[in-house]
């Protein structure tokens, strides 16, 4: 039960900054300059099993909370099966295909259906929103079996 009240604390709370970040008008935050995020497992055209643990890495800048207002951190959002980027200038999307990171996690375990699935990494400021540029990484495949 008290997994459930944080699971619906934790929505609450991003659901809170995507709205006040969409009503303030926010802008994508200029990112530093040779900041990078990588997923450092599983590797490229991995074979996994339908629950797998997915590890993020980044460089050139820290990793806050959603909603911590130190300059120059965010947070991870691992994009699932995405081929667009999320738009700049408006919180990331929180869904099946876009999950967040508002904790400052460096690694979640996923379950995906079997067969071929990409995963891609973009960072996101306090509010969500994706950096300018965009901070992101190299979009993996793995095969589910």
């Amino acid at each position: 039960m008290n997994a459930l009240l944080s699971r619906v604390a934790l929505a609450s709370v991003l659901m809170g900054a995507s709205v006040m970040a969409t009503a303030a008008g926010l802008e994508s935050v200029e990112a530093p300059a040779g900041a990078k995020v990588t997923i450092l497992s599983p590797a490229d055209g991995a074979t996994v099993d339908k629950t797998f643990t997915v590890k993020f890495g980044i460089e050139g800048m820290d990793l806050k909370p959603a909603g911590d207002p130190t300059p120059h951190t965010g947070h991870h959002h691992l994009l699932i099966d995405v081929d667009t980027l999320p738009a700049e200038n408006a919180p990331i999307p929180a869904d099946a295909n876009h999950v967040h990171f508002g904790k400052a996690q460096t690694e979640t375990e996923v379950t995906l259906t079997p067969g071929k699935h990409t995963l891609q990494l973009e960072l996101g400021d306090k509010y969500h929103v994706p950096f300018k540029p965009a901070v992101v990484s190299e979009k993996i495949t793995v095969n589910v079996k």
